[in-house]
């Protein structure tokens, strides 16, 4: 995949001091989707997630704390058991899911 293909991304952390914590939480929200308690959801290609993740590594203390990124397959299946399930309302896709891809039509050229 090129480095400027967006696709979707998790992301989860461990953090270890409550001030810490809350900074990131803060900067996630402002970039990402929260799906669960420390876990997020990115769009963006892998050079817009390394340079996230540059970012991320200046808020944390990385002897002591635990942030990753997974890369999410373009055709993405969510199951969800308990409390935790989505609101009807929200729908998160990859920029690549067909459900999407329907919604915005065909792409134009400039």
């Amino acid at each position: 995949m090129a480095m400027n293909t967006p696709q979707g991304w998790l992301i989860s952390y461990d953090i270890t001091d409550r001030r810490r914590l809350q900074r990131l939480h803060r900067f996630l929200s402002k970039h990402a989707t929260p799906v669960q308690y420390s876990v997020f959801h990115y769009e963006g290609s892998p050079a817009q997630m390394g340079q996230l993740m540059q970012s991320i590594e200046t808020l944390i203390d990385p002897r002591s704390d635990d942030v990753r990124g997974y890369a999410l397959p373009a055709h993405l299946s969510v199951d969800t058991l308990g409390r935790g399930k989505t609101s009807p309302d929200v729908l998160i896709h990859s920029v690549h899911s067909p459900q999407l891809q329907a919604l915005l039509g065909p792409a134009k050229k400039c």
